[in-house]
Order: structure tokens, then C-alpha cells, then sequence
């Protein structure tokens, strides 16, 4: 009892993604994992497999690796296929022996120095905006490319979806002219394309910049943003760059 049943049955595959989905309660953290899972999937089907075991999801791993993919972005699609098995061994899909061996496979090193409450303080910053407004939705986007791409203000107000792009299986800010017509690809981590995601979607945006102007009403309103929107939230991220910098 190790294939995955749910390979051959979409709506089984739904249900159990569904599963994994209703057991975390972060609205980020549901939309990395119903990434993850999917993209799971997509490789699982790709060729054949021996089936859903530890040495396919060490494969699995290996195969991120293998895209360049930063530490961060491995251990959160390991840890979504871990709850995938542990769901699927609960609704009688997977032996438990095969549970607890893909609990076992190894995740990700954490790379770099975490100083102080870096953690606590980007989460701090992310729960800062009311999500529940189509403003919230911006701001927290636009802090998210602030901390986890490095943009300067203008770059932020500048940013079109001509430059989100992906790159060797990974999301990238491309052909990014800066300071001085400086070009640039800046990789962007998983969390930051889920926030963009998430207010993209919510405003209806697919084209031009990816920023726009939201009045008091609430309503996306015009086709770009002043840097002073943009200024206003990057001043929150000061004490977050300091920090950073401190860890460097």
C-alpha cells in the first residue's frame, strides 16, 4: 500500500489535498502548501515512480536541489509532503511504516545567521496589514518584496509582471534596471510570490504594474503608484534591514 491511490483519481487527490490544506490555519502557509503539493504531483506524474515512499520523496528533494532552490523553499515543500503522508496513512492510503519512514527524510540545511527576533519581527510585519482589505492585500505584498527581494522604493512603484518570470523552475525578478541603469534578476522566494499572488488575485491584476493606487474606498484605482505609498510602508522595514544588517 504505497501508491498513491489519488494519482489516478483526481477527485480523491483533491479531497486529500483538501485534508492537508484544513490542517494548517496560516492563509500563507495553506497557499505555499497547495503550491508544493501541486508541484509534487506535476514530478510524481512525470515518470515512473516506485511509489509514494521515502526514496521517492529523497528524490524529490534531490530534484529541488537540483533547481537551485534556496533552503527555505525545500524545507517548506518537504514539510507540506510530510503532512501529505500523514494524511494519507489517516484516510488508509499509506501504510503507516511508509509514514514514518518519509518523516525521515531529510529536509533542507538552514544556510546563514539568525540574530535577535528576526523571525518573530518579519511575522510581526506580515501580520501588520489587515488582509481582510484590498489595501492590507498591497501593503503586505509590497513589504514582502521589500524584506525578501531587496527592492529600493522606486524598483517596488516601477515593478511590472513583464519582470516576475520564472527561471530554471524558481520565480525571479528579471531585467530590473535600478541605480544608475544597473540590470538585475533577483530571486524571489516562495513566501514573497504568494503575497504578490494573493493581492494580484484579489484586484484582478494580470498585467502592467503590479502596484496600483487603492482609494478610500477600498477600489484599485489608477494604473500606477507614487514611491510615497511605497515609503511609507518601507519605513516599517527599517528596523528589519537594521537587523539584517546586524546578521551579516
Amino acid at each position: 500500500m504505497n501508491d498513491l491511490i489519488a494519482v489516478e483519481k483526481i477527485a480523491q487527490w483533491q479531497k486529500l489535498k483538501a485534508l492537508v490544506l484544513d490542517s494548517v490555519s496560516s492563509p500563507i502557509t495553506k497557499r505555499v502548501y497547495n503550491m508544493a503539493l501541486d508541484e509534487f504531483m506535476d514530478w510524481f506524474n512525470q515518470a515512473p515512480r516506485p511509489g509514494f515512499t521515502k526514496a521517492t520523496v529523497s528524490a524529490w528533494r534531490v530534484s529541488l536541489e537540483a533547481r537551485g532552490l534556496g533552503s527555505s523553499s525545500i524545507i517548506i515543500r518537504i514539510s507540506a509532503i510530510r503532512k501529505l503522508a500523514v494524511e494519507a496513512a489517516d484516510n488508509g492510503l499509506l501504510a503507516p511504516e511508509l509514514t514514518a519512514g518519509i518523516a525521515r527524510v531529510k529536509s533542507a540545511k538552514s544556510v546563514g545567521i539568525r540574530v535577535g527576533n528576526w523571525l518573530s519581527l518579519r511575522q510581526a510585519l506580515f501580520s501588520a496589514p489587515d488582509i481582510a482589505t484590498m489595501k492590507g492585500l498591497r501593503d503586505r505584498a509590497i513589504l514582502a518584496v521589500l524584506i525578501g527581494c531587496g527592492l529600493r522604493r522606486s524598483e517596488v512603484a516601477a515593478l511590472t509582471f513583464a519582470h516576475v518570470q520564472q527561471r530554471d523552475g524558481r520565480w525571479c525578478i528579471v531585467d530590473l534596471v535600478g541605480k544608475h541603469g544597473r540590470v538585475r534578476t533577483i530571486p524571489m522566494p516562495t513566501w514573497v510570490k504568494v503575497a504578490i499572488d494573493a493581492w494580484t488575485s484579489a484586484a484582478g491584476l494580470a498585467d502592467g504594474r503590479v502596484f496600483r493606487p487603492v482609494n478610500r474606498g477600498d477600489k484599485v484605482q489608477g494604473e500606477a503608484m507614487s514611491e510615497k505609498v511605497v515609503w511609507q510602508n518601507s519605513a516599517v522595514c527599517d528596523r528589519c534591514r537594521r537587523a539584517r544588517h546586524r546578521a551579516a
